[in-house]
């Protein structure tokens, strides 16, 4: 697959003299207002269209932006890296764009760029609107290697998501390959989320809840599990417990508010259907349950769930307050 290329957004920019905003007095009380949203010095894009972007398309314009500015090829990689490969993330998106240096260069960072450095001289790059690009496995495995074990696993995921459009951004081979060839420090966490990682997770927050699952002591599930339906239609379910033919869903709001997601359909039709679907289900399994954000954010909500619904666990019920990465 190759990496996105041109902007998702329009972006006027003041040398480009394209006559929107030009004058630096309307241009201050616009920003004010927010019709326009500066995404970098002398570059702008109109407020409407910037804040119905998601973060990470947000981050990918100012990606682009940095880099179109600098005065030399560089190595994108890490977040900016992730943005362009459209490897999403769950929080908040760095606001410099990361470049990989050489250790002897120095890390500090300045401007737009967030510099890392690296003694890996070998990491697998593309090229890229005459930059640097790391690949699909390299970016993956250097988010697994710079953050938590969660964050990690999303990544690894979101990389190997078979269900892309377009199809997977790289293989288990592939990163198993491009592991190997690695030197660097963090092996151990990195391979720990490899060997937990899966090309079936269709979304971060179901990546985030097969970890969490594995982490309160339930039992690992099986992923993507259709069903037939009594009404003939099929439904396919996030997680699935053989044993306790038990089947659970993250229920995210994007299915009621992302126009995209409706289908022409209002919010109201899609919450009937998702309630007449899970009736189906219901009478299908012997357990179903659905949760959302918040069980993520508190693990006893999820564990009380999954529990309450006679799902096992080889754990206590986790205290309060506790928070896993």
């Amino acid at each position: 697959m190759q990496p996105r290329n041109e902007p998702v957004i329009t972006i006027h920019r003041r040398r480009d003299r394209d006559g929107r905003p030009t004058n630096d007095r309307r241009l201050a009380r616009e920003l004010a207002a927010g019709t326009y949203v500066r995404v970098a010095p002398g570059s702008f894009v109109p407020g409407p269209e910037w804040r119905a972007l998601s973060p990470i398309d947000r981050h990918y314009v100012r990606v682009i932006e940095a880099l179109d500015r600098a005065r030399g090829p560089l190595v994108v990689a890490h977040f900016a890296a992730a943005a362009v490969w459209g490897i999403d993330l769950i929080g908040r998106w760095p606001d410099e764009v990361d470049i990989l240096v050489p250790r002897t260069t120095g890390g500090r960072s300045s401007g737009a760029f967030r510099r890392r450095t690296t003694t890996f001289a070998d990491a697998a790059v593309v090229d890229w609107r005459g930059h640097a690009l790391t690949t699909p496995a390299q970016t993956a495995l250097d988010l697994a290697r710079v953050g938590t074990f969660t964050s990690g696993v999303i990544a690894l995921d979101q990389a190997r998501w078979v269900r892309r459009e377009g199809g997977p951004l790289v293989t288990l081979a592939e990163l198993e390959e491009t592991f190997a060839g690695d030197p660097r420090r963090g092996a151990t966490r990195v391979r720990t989320a490899l060997d937990f990682s899966t090309d079936l997770s269709d979304s971060v927050r179901e990546s985030e809840g097969r970890v969490l699952i594995d982490r309160l002591g339930f039992p690992k599930p099986v992923l993507q599990r259709r069903f037939e339906l009594p009404s003939g239609r099929v439904a396919v379910v996030d997680y699935y417990f053989e044993d306790a033919d038990h089947a659970a869903e993250f229920d995210g709001t994007g299915k009621y508010l992302d126009p995209a997601l409706q289908k022409g359909r209002t919010p109201e039709e899609v919450l009937i259907a998702e309630k007449d679907r899970g009736d189906e289900l219901r009478r299908t399994v012997r357990a179903f349950s659905r949760w959302r954000t918040p069980a993520h954010r508190d693990p006893r909500k999820l564990y009380d769930i999954l529990s309450g619904a006679g799902l096992p666990s080889r754990f206590a019920r986790p205290p309060a307050g506790l928070v896993w990465r």
